[in-house]
């Protein structure tokens, strides 16, 4: 998925998200930049990346964001067989989708919103 480099998923408006960034950049890692709300993931994309992280998409999304509220999605049911409705629902509105994600080239990857997470994958 990340082609030999570091990946990052990426907002340049949200603190969280250059943080990260600056972080990869003072490690001198090399990586590419993601900028998911323009180049939103694929529903394959996001279930490896969800397989790589080790979580379910209700764990990554922004359920307190305005449209999160609207589709009344921190009521939706958090089973196996509601796994397809949520990630439908977060490729197609990026925005809900936690940032930053973080994946190596090894198959690490981590929702890097605090420093002990984006220890873990650099």
């Amino acid at each position: 998925m990340t082609s030999g480099k570091t990946q990052i998923w990426h907002n340049p408006r949200c603190s969280k998200s250059r943080t990260a960034k600056a972080a990869l950049d003072e490690a001198g890692v090399e990586y590419t930049e993601r900028r998911y709300l323009d180049d939103p993931p694929t529903a394959a994309e996001l279930r490896t990346v969800l397989d790589q992280l080790g979580l379910q998409p209700w764990d990554i999304t922004r359920t307190s964001e305005a449209e999160a509220k609207e589709l009344g999605m921190s009521g939706w049911s958090r089973t196996p067989a509601d796994r397809d409705q949520w990630i439908d629902t977060l490729v197609a509105t990026p925005k809900l989708i936690q940032r930053p994600i973080v994946v190596t080239p090894d198959g690490r990857a981590a929702v890097a919103r605090d420093e002990r997470s984006l220890k873990s994958v650099l």
